[in-house]
């Protein structure tokens, strides 16, 4: 198969090729496209076979639901068996943006989508081209992030392109996305609305419109049960070098990782290193990245999986990492990085 890229300029959306995307969308088949969160690779959320195609495509275990895109709010009644009164004021707040609700589902929505369960997460995207787009494939696009299954997922087209040449037809090009990282999930089928996936919109955000949230137990790192989302349970976002992360006060992690280095090297190895724009000097040896800077937390985010996978373009063997607890996006940054470093953290003190 031939992978078409087509560039779309966002503020001058060539609707020629929003026709083309959404002609493929409704006979079937997958297009990738940007979001302000990352690139998705979408399919007709109401056909079961469509769906299928992007487990395939991903190598995607079938138990992971897919978020399904809407762009007009009154499509969610469609593919909900009821809309809660907090749905209602999150979208109203958070709408369009990186905020997925579950919920029960409608007999719309087949559970091949779902990944088997009897609930739908849905989002409105923000990005003017994912909206334009998912207005003409159907109005109801499913699509988890469009890379490899475990792979760093795809902030770039050429991200896509990586995983994703000779798979699917099309590619949408729409240039870099905003915050990097993908979207919150909430839960609004429990009595408490609960966070299954931390995101760009944080619990405090939440409980400002809805009172009191709760972060799913199976997210920390010592949980002794599973994660509620399917999809957190597997190992994410994962360069091809090892990824291990060094916690601690700044001066102690810079140290420490200037030993773990320097060690490595002694073995004949090379070693990378995430560092900040505040401390990459710091570091003289290993091949040094900076991620972005401390006064910016959507530097941060929006350059984590890009970075993670320069690394994998690079001849390093193992990857160090700083941490990056603080802000309000730190546990979100966090959730994503312990994931890809398959939760490796050595503590300095």
């Amino acid at each position: 198969m031939q992978t078409i890229i087509k560039k779309v300029d966002e503020n001058c959306i060539d609707l020629q090729i929003m026709k083309e995307a959404g002609e493929l969308l409704k006979a079937g088949a997958l297009v990738a496209f940007p979001t302000e969160t990352v690139y998705g690779l979408g399919a007709n959320a109401l056909d079961e076979k469509a769906a299928a195609k992007i487990y395939a495509a991903k190598g995607r275990p079938s138990d992971n639901p897919l978020i399904v895109h809407i762009a007009d709010m009154e499509k969610l009644e469609n593919i909900t068996e009821e809309i809660p009164e907090a749905a209602v004021k999150l979208a109203e707040k958070f709408w369009p943006g990186p905020l997925t609700m579950v919920m029960k589902k409608s007999a719309a929505v087949p559970l091949g989508t779902t990944g088997g369960l009897s609930t739908v997460a849905v989002r409105m995207p923000s990005h003017p081209i994912a909206l334009e787009m998912i207005r003409h494939g159907g109005g109801y696009i499913a699509a988890p992030s469009a890379n490899t299954s475990g792979r760093p997922s795809p902030t770039l087209a050429s991200h896509v392109a990586d995983d994703m040449d000779g798979i699917i037809p099309m590619i949408l090009d729409g240039g870099p996305v905003g915050i990097g990282i993908e979207s919150t999930i909430v839960d609004l089928t429990e009595e408490i609305p609960t966070i299954l996936r931390p995101g760009f919109i944080t619990k405090e955000m939440l409980e400002e419109v809805v009172g009191e949230v709760q972060i799913d137990k199976g997210l920390e790192a010592d949980a002794k049960t599973p994660p509620k989302a399917p999809g957190m349970k597997y190992r994410h976002y994962a360069p091809k070098a090892e990824l291990v992360i060094v916690e601690g006060a700044r001066e102690a992690v810079i140290e420490k990782i200037n030993a773990l280095v320097k060690e490595k090297e002694a073995q004949g190895m090379i070693a990378g290193i995430i560092g900040t724009e505040e401390t990459i000097l710091r570091y003289p040896a290993g091949i040094v990245k900076s991620i972005g800077t401390r006064n910016d937390e959507l530097s941060i985010s929006s350059h984590l999986y890009s970075i993670l996978r320069e690394f994998d373009e690079s001849d390093a063997q193992v990857i160090y990492s700083e941490s990056f607890e603080e802000g309000a996006m730190g546990s979100a940054i966090m959730n994503r990085l312990l994931k890809a470093a398959g939760h490796k953290i050595i503590y300095t003190s």
